[in-house]
């Protein structure tokens, strides 16, 4: 059998290695990998490189639904420096389709394009400039097709089909084959508990699609081995479920394609789906050289899903004493011609859209559907938010209507620890939802117009329009509002959510040091700061080294739904936990004899020593080690959960929930339509802060992105051709420091006992409540009902 050499490209991921006298959980622990980010130095997914590679470029569909007609790539494959030109009818195997649940995307179409972007060809060639005019010279004749935009055209009854003879998991039972996923959710009886109801309200509400907008595009080296396998380095979110799509393309076994985390430059969703991996693949299996992928901004809009743009219609119902009766929703969310995450997104918008309330009656109905729009899967907090904006919207209806506080309103109808779920679910850990509230309201007010007390010497910035300098203070009016919301923690519905952890504790240059190995993909999370904390106070060592993520550990799961503290920090401190009793039963073995504690006391690692619980020191961990390394690999496990009843929705579907409030302070020009957010202040419950200041950084990341889809961002799609018409971040607009207010963060840790170290996930919590108490601001500073993001000035002006 031949050698397998590996020269790793430049670029390729080393050890992270940070030494601390302290540094375990519960300190502000610097990032290892801040500083480079900062100064630019870190090396991303992008600036991968091997002196003999090729550039690959993907041929996409200009039209958003046709059959394919033809294919012409001899001009192409006639330039010189082209090296080899794809289509489907190239791929090596029977396996054409890839997936993250539904297998139903095509590697590149076949037959028909399904949305505008869509991958049909492959070019690789030695510079990109020549991988983009060859992919130029590439002939297709499309024959259009009637493009399904909307739930009535996904639905009618001569609808065409996206996908004809669904034979998936869903396809049984869903009313339409252009239905992805259905979830009911159905507790009590909404018709009686409606008549006990004195008001009731409806709306109905718009959510925009919002694209994740990662600085870094997606980008990857794949090198083709001496074995005729693959490595690939990429930025990605879940390695291990990109391995099992990608192995069976190529027709490889998963031993032979290697992959390992490059640098990554944001995520939010936007990569757990695949973008180029089988692409680079395929091109370097095929040309026998490295093969480099970086899509440019353009690119990226078509290279990756988006947020679901979702349409919903909810009904409440309360009594004159203002209790909550009833809730009525649908809810429709757009999955674009491919599901992606769409069933997971739509057990979540269900399970999840009465918001953090008690109510007894609920009928909630939640569907996904296939359409010619872009697909559309994982964002940060998916289903949840879109579900909030709807329902915080109906909390402010129904006080309004009472005559009540709208904090006050929420307050007393406000879910806690016992609080039955419309799924069933008991909330069996601490549910602040009440006290969340109350911190934000009783924070002091920014003072009101800033900039008047300063005359003609203010600062513009700070007035609505900002630089453009088109507001002077006339028709500028203040408003408050507030939301709060729910968000589950971790994958849900019965899937099998586990990480694994390695841990190597060895004594090097006369100190232990630990290691620890995971595949958990590090998107700027924090989560490499994390582990090492974990270790060092677990095991009393103050290095600790974080090795590279690859596949050659087992799976850490995605880096998404708020899980990877809880689920790889929990792997990587049982692990720890294991590698403690193998050095103290070694402890034992060496010196034993010499003190009877190492028999019959509590021992722990602390400060590279073993000590009793009284704080005895019996060795120096360095002398335990000496001549000896501990190695041990363990998975982590939650609890388990099921899938929610597809009749009634009944189940304990999630693993823990997670709740943050948010009061919005907004200045408004009336006369123009513009909006100036002047503060976004935040209270959330995060169980134990293992890093307070990486909890309050997610914290105000997650809530400047739900400011984004408040006031500015949506990629919007031409309702009569399904083709995107701002894939730019000229047109695409997201909030920059200008735009992005003060944003106080009131952080209370009241331990969940089920989680380790009680920690609760929070990464997505304040994407969920930041947009609908924007919202709720503008309404208060305007008057109008706004029932649709994002809120442009046309909305305000009434010039629509």
């Amino acid at each position: 059998m031949a050698q397998n050499t590996r020269t790793a490209p430049a670029g390729t991921p080393t050890n992270v290695t940070q030494k601390h006298t302290k540094g375990g959980i519960g300190e502000s622990t610097l990032r290892p990998d801040g500083t480079l980010k900062v100064t630019g130095e870190f090396a991303y997914s992008s600036d991968m490189w091997h002196e003999d590679m090729l550039w690959g470029q993907t041929l996409r569909s200009t039209v958003a639904h046709a059959e394919i007609v033809s294919i012409d790539i001899s001009e192409a494959l006639a330039m010189s420096g082209v090296y080899a030109v794809l289509t489907y009818d190239d791929l090596p195997t029977e396996v054409k389709n890839y997936g993250l649940e539904i297998q139903d995307t095509p590697v590149l179409a076949h037959g028909r394009v399904r949305h505008h972007g869509e991958p049909v060809a492959l070019i690789a060639a030695d510079h990109p400039e020549t991988a983009r005019r060859a992919a130029a010279k590439v002939k297709i004749e499309y024959r259009e097709l009637p493009v399904v935009t909307d739930e009535a055209s996904a639905l009618a009854p001569d609808a065409p089909l996206i996908h004809e003879g669904r034979d998936d998991h869903h396809s049984g039972h869903v009313p339409h084959p252009n239905i992805v996923h259905r979830q009911p959710i159905i507790r009590g009886n909404v018709e009686e508990a409606r008549k006990r109801a004195d008001v009731i309200v409806e709306g109905e509400y718009v959510f925009g699609m919002q694209d994740q907008a990662f600085l870094g595009p997606e980008s990857g080296l794949a090198v083709p081995s001496e074995d005729g396998g693959v490595d690939l380095y990429v930025a990605t979110q879940w390695l291990h479920s990109d391995l099992k799509q990608i192995a069976p393309v190529l027709g490889l076994p998963e031993e032979k394609v290697r992959m390992t985390l490059s640098g990554v430059g944001g995520a939010f969703g936007g990569r757990e789906d695949l973008s180029m991996q089988i692409h680079a693949c395929l091109l370097a299996l095929r040309t026998g050289k490295p093969v480099k992928i970086v899509y440019n901004r353009f690119e990226s809009f078509f290279g990756h899903v988006h947020r679901h743009p979702a349409k919903l219609h909810y009904e409440h119902g309360a009594t004159k004493d203002g209790k909550l009766t009833h809730l009525k929703a649908r809810i429709v969310l757009d999955g674009g011609a491919y599901a992606s995450a769409s069933p997971a997104v739509v057990g979540n918008a269900s399970s999840l859209g009465a918001g953090p309330y008690v109510v007894d009656d609920v009928e909630i109905e939640a569907v996904a559907l296939y359409t010619n729009n872009p697909p559309c899967g994982a964002m940060r907090g998916f289903g949840a938010v879109q579900a909030c904006f709807a329902y915080e919207a109906q909390m402010d209806k129904l006080a309004a209507k009472l005559g009540m506080d709208p904090v006050e309103f929420r307050r007393l109808n406000a879910m806690e620890q016992g609080t039955i779920m419309p799924t069933g679910q008991v909330v069996d850990s601490p549910a602040p939802v009440s006290e969340l509230l109350r911190r934000v309201k009783a924070r002091p007010l920014p003072p009101e117009q800033q900039w008047l007390a300063a005359g003609e010497q203010a600062d513009v910035r700070a007035l609505p329009g900002g630089l453009s300098n088109t507001t002077h203070g006339e028709g500028v009016v203040r408003g408050v509002g507030y939301a709060v919301g729910i968000k589950n923690v971790g994958f849900s519905e019965g899937f099998d959510d586990y990480s694994t952890a390695r841990v190597r504790l060895e004594v090097i240059n006369g100190e232990a040091v630990a290691m620890v190995h995971t595949a958990m993909a590090e998107v700027g999370q924090g989560g490499v700061t994390v582990h090492a904390q974990i270790a060092r106070t677990e095991l009393g060592v103050t290095q600790v080294t974080i090795h590279p993520a690859d596949t050659q550990v087992g799976s850490a799961g995605s880096t998404s739904a708020s899980r990877q503290t809880y689920m790889t920090g929990g792997a990587v401190k049982n692990t720890c936990e294991k590698v403690r009793e193998a050095v103290l039963e070694i402890g034992r073995r060496k010196f034993g004899s010499y003190h009877p504690a190492w028999a019959t006391a509590e021992l722990l690692l602390e400060n590279g020593k073993v000590v009793t619980d009284g704080g005895e020191v019996l060795a120096d961990l360095a002398d335990v080690l000496e001549g000896e390394a501990v190695d041990q690999e363990h998975e982590f496990r939650h609890r388990p959960t099921v899938p929610f009843d597809l009749v009634t929705g009944q189940g304990d579907g999630h693993v823990q929930y997670t709740f943050a409030a948010h009061r919005a302070v907004v200045e408004v020009d009336t006369e123009l339509g513009l909006v100036k957010v002047i503060e976004l202040a935040t209270a959330q419950d995060v169980g134990k802060a293992l890093n307070m200041l990486s909890v309050v950084g997610q914290i105000q990341g997650g809530t400047t992105q739900g400011l984004g889809v408040a006031v500015m961002e949506e990629i919007i799609v031409d309702p009569k051709t399904a083709k995107v018409r701002n894939p730019s971040f000229t047109d695409y607009l997201i909030p920059t420091i200008l735009d992005t207010p003060t944003i106080p963060v009131d952080v209370l840790e009241l331990a969940d006992p089920n989680a380790p170290y009680g920690l609760r996930g929070l990464g997505e919590a304040p994407t969920l409540s930041s947009t609908p108490a924007v919202l709720a601001a503008i309404r208060n500073a305007t008057g109008l009902e706004l029932n649709k993001t994002p809120v442009r000035p046309e909305a305000l002006t009434g010039t629509l």
